[in-house]
């Protein structure tokens, strides 16, 4: 039997007519439309109910293989004008296990000196070579595409090697804005003896608990709850890695959260941002240290006693 192909369709336009654009790519037929980013400009995460979109976008459609294109492609090409389109091509794609290719390309990667960050399908004489320099090796097992956030973003990273330099041993933690969970599940293998783990997300804490069960973590361990469910405990560590806006509506909370003397450990934030969110949490917070990575950072400080 003949392997399964599919038909794709690309467009490159502005994202002022996209609407058009995909209106008639599902009339067509199109089993799914993706969009990617032209031209490298970020897009942070969106607040609940908005999607917001890059200025020139990558329209991408697939069909069965049997379906027409040459009526949609013609459409297309006629409004390339009225509809800001800069190209137009079509493709076709073999079918193959998506999520299998990924991983290949997927590797440990290590965050500080002993943090690393490990595919469940790694070979352990592999990881242990690779672990060789690092004193005190901690992994963690986390695969692309069971998860909000594989520490391949710079915020991510930086906090991770935040945790790697401070191991947050018998401390408490709440982990804001959890995702995959990831920072928490570092803070567990690092030695944590209670982390609060939180979002907006009802499928980032299953992601989280996923994530906890491929670890071997219980969850008495990582309670997860959505924000308004969360315990108001005061704890040694809030890590809340999401965005400049959140961050600055959230200071009350956040700080209300960490005890005399605890740290609060904050990214999502472009190096532009840096003074804004000084200036909001220098009322509760001193100490701050900031670390840059590309154009994100990370910002620590430490909660006042008095």
């Amino acid at each position: 039997m003949s392997e399964k192909s599919w038909l794709q369709l690309i467009c490159s336009a502005s994202n002022k007519h996209h609407e058009s654009i995909e209106a008639e790519m599902e009339s067509t037929g199109a089993i799914s439309i993706t969009w990617q980013d032209a031209e490298d400009e970020p897009v942070l995460e969106p607040l609940p109910g908005e999607t917001p979109l890059w200025r020139n976008l990558i329209i991408t459609a697939l069909f069965e293989s049997d379906i027409n294109l040459s009526t949609l492609t013609q459409t297309l090409i006629n409004n390339q004008s009225n509809w800001e389109i800069s190209s137009v091509d079509t493709e076709v794609v073999k079918n193959q296990d998506w999520e299998r290719v990924w991983m290949k390309d997927f590797h440990p990667m290590c965050f500080g000196e002993n943090l690393w960050i490990v595919p469940s399908t790694t070979d352990l004489l592999d990881v242990k070579k690779l672990q060789n320099n690092s004193p005190n090796p901690t992994s963690i097992i986390l695969d692309p595409g069971l998860a909000f956030g594989t520490g391949t973003h710079p915020t991510t990273a930086l906090c991770l090697e935040w945790l790697d330099k401070n191991p947050p041993k018998d401390l408490t933690v709440v982990d804001y804005g959890c995702g995959s969970g990831i920072l928490a599940v570092a803070a567990a293998k690092l030695g944590a003896k209670h982390i609060i783990a939180t979002d907006i997300d009802p499928q980032a804490l299953t992601a989280t608990k996923e994530n906890m069960r491929r670890n071997q973590i219980t969850s008495d361990k990582i309670p997860c709850y959505l924000p308004g469910d969360c315990p108001e405990d005061t704890v040694d560590i809030v890590l809340a890695n999401i965005l400049c806006g959140p961050l600055q509506e959230l200071y009350p909370r956040l700080s209300s959260y960490v005890k005399p003397g605890g740290h609060i450990v904050i990214s999502g934030l472009l190096t532009t941002q840096k003074e804004d969110i000084i200036k909001t949490y220098s009322a509760d917070f001193s100490n701050f240290k900031v670390k840059q990575l590309d154009d994100w950072i990370r910002i620590s400080a430490t909660k006042n006693t008095n």
